[in-house]
């Protein structure tokens, strides 16, 4: 007779040692020597000061979720005690208190190592101008890094740092991890504070995150959203915001038109990535880009750029030490325009934003390249802006048009990083997220983390008639019940089964909706049906589709089935059999 022990109790993961994370960071910075990436690099004895506190936070027990990780911090954003130059030595200014964005990350066990190299003041894709030295791809000395977060991407592509922050206006969040391989998360405008950032243009900046992972990345995503009651264009997550992207998602792809910018390397590399969400189960048609286009061209090519000379143009008009020549002609030249064209400019937004729907329509998200080609270095700064213009080109109409994004590395034929972006409606973040994971082939984690838990048995599974009325919903986890119920086939149009209590145990599936969805499901879930809690072999309680008791008193008995599918399975045989 085969004894069977019980299974022993699970061993608690410990979260990596701070210390030793530090210590890491400093040796690699050492090895890969690369000074242009840090305007302010802080020594490692302060460093280490604050991994031996969050090591002593996590021996007293705080759940800190981003513990022995190292952060590197774009130098528009404020951390306390080190000057925030934007690129501009002679802005240097040294805050008492750090951005928002900082204390999150902070409060979770994230370590800051120092403030990085950026385009100055935000302006710019390339990476070069700063007086501070351009800074170059991680893969290849002789091409730009692109910008303006430069030194926060290539920090993390170097392995120096886990996570980086960066800023996002035209795409300086995406370009940069493009270019040298990592993971680039945009979030919708507004989810994270901009306190203590200095803008570039308030209408169209958001705080953007460098990770080495899709799932450090989302983690660190999800400590830095919220309203922090001091930046007035923070917005909250709406009620029905989709927490999941279904099994036939719909993607779409520039057309070929809209393909014609991309370097031959780059359009292998961008049909791979279609190819792979393909054959992940999407469903990938083409879409005319010209509203996109035109919404990108807006942000440099209207009066939408007077917001760059209202937030730097006194700055520059004092000609400070170390001022870009570049940098200083755009805004001196966003000081020209006159109040009505920027109302024009801001109308025609609006008039994009609502044809952008319109174009996406039953779309969850756009597949894009996220830059046409990788410059060289000697052509930047030969022609800044024009090369500036170029990689701009898929990146710069995402804010304008409010939507979300996430870049993800992907190898074109030459084996240069280059990436690809999925761009979803603003709030659709996570819809952005999941198929990221696709290309990656990392799981992902619900961003927001709300919602209403539910299990369904029948018509509401994956691939059955009634998913869609989960309404975006995210599949959790196949569950299976304790041995408490029992399941009916119910006479109702399309076929469904019926739980009720009894002495077996049942298969089903654990779905989370977000509040507004599971409030228009509840609303609309027709008699016999009703919600109730159901006990899960886990002794988890969440809520459940059951039936009333007295609906299944006639109706015939699925038990022997264990399941709604098994139930099918064996119907879909008999007919086979069946003689025709």
């Amino acid at each position: 007779m085969t004894t069977l022990l019980p299974e022993p109790e699970p061993v608690p993961v410990s979260p990596p040692s701070a210390h030793r994370r530090v210590v890491a960071a400093f040796e690699r910075l050492a090895h890969v020597d690369r000074p242009e990436l840090w305007i302010s690099l802080r020594t490692l004895e302060e460093v280490l000061v604050d991994a031996k506190a969050v090591d002593e936070r996590v021996r007293a027990g705080e759940d800190l979720p981003l513990a022995g990780t190292v952060v590197a911090v774009k130098d528009l954003i404020d951390v306390a005690g080190l000057p925030t130059t934007a690129g501009c030595p002679g802005f240097s200014r040294v805050p008492v208190t750090s951005a928002t964005a900082v204390t999150r990350l902070t409060g979770a066990g994230a370590v800051v190592l120092g403030k990085t190299n950026l385009d100055q003041f935000g302006s710019g894709l390339a990476g070069t101008r700063s007086p501070y030295g351009p800074v170059v791809s991680a893969t290849d000395p002789d091409k730009v890094a692109g910008g303006s977060s430069s030194g926060s991407a290539v920090a993390v592509a170097l392995g120096i740092a886990d996570l980086a922050l960066g800023t996002d206006t035209a795409g300086s969040g995406r370009v940069p991890a493009a270019l040298n391989g990592v993971i680039g998360l945009k979030p919708t405008l507004g989810l994270v504070p901009k306190t203590g950032v200095f803008p570039a243009s308030p209408s169209f900046d958001c705080v953007s995150v460098f990770a080495s992972s899709l799932a450090l990345g989302q983690r660190a995503l999800a400590v830095l959203t919220g309203p922090d009651g001091l930046d007035p264009s923070a917005r909250e997550w709406p009620a029905d915001v989709p927490l999941g992207v279904g099994e036939r998602p719909r993607v779409a792809i520039p057309d070929e038109a809209g393909l014609v910018p991309l370097s031959a390397p780059a359009k292998r590399a961008f049909l791979a990535a279609v190819a792979s969400l393909e054959a992940a189960g999407a469903l990938v048609e083409p879409l005319d880009l010209s509203v996109f286009f035109e919404a990108g061209q807006l942000l440099y090519g209207s009066a939408l750029v007077a917001e760059r000379y209202a937030s730097a143009g006194e700055i520059l008009a004092a000609k400070p030490e170390g001022a870009d020549p570049t940098v200083s002609g755009i805004v001196a030249a966003a000081g020209t325009h006159l109040a009505h064209e920027l109302a024009d400019a801001q109308r025609r937004v609006t008039q994009l934003r609502a044809a952008a729907r319109e174009a996406l329509g039953e779309h969850d998200a756009l597949l894009l390249p996220t830059v046409s080609d990788h410059p060289d270095l000697s052509e930047a700064l030969a022609d800044p802006a024009g090369v500036s213009a170029r990689l701009a080109t898929y990146t710069a109409f995402v804010n304008v048009l409010d939507l979300s994004a996430v870049t993800v590395p992907v190898r074109p034929g030459d084996q240069r990083p280059f990436g690809v972006t999925i761009a979803t409606r603003a709030f659709d973040d996570q819809i952005a997220i999941e198929l990221a994971g696709l290309l990656t082939g990392e799981p992902t984690e619900p961003y927001p983390p709300e919602g209403v838990d539910l299990v369904v048995f029948g018509a509401h599974l994956r691939g059955q008639p009634l998913n869609d009325l989960l309404h975006g919903g995210r599949f959790v986890a196949p569950v299976r019940t304790a041995e408490r119920y029992r399941m009916v086939l119910l006479d109702t149009e399309p076929a469904q089964p019926g739980v009720v209590a009894g002495r077996a145990a049942l298969d089903g599936e654990r779905w989370r909706l977000s509040p507004a969805a599971f409030g228009r499901f509840a609303a609309t879930l027709a008699d016999p049906f009703a919600l109730g809690h159901v006990t899960l072999e886990d002794g988890s309680t969440p809520l459940a589709v059951l039936v009333r008791p007295d609906a299944a008193d006639r109706a015939p008995n699925l038990d022997r089935y264990a399941s709604w599918r098994g139930y099918l399975r064996f119907v879909s045989t008999a007919d086979r059999r069946s003689p025709g």
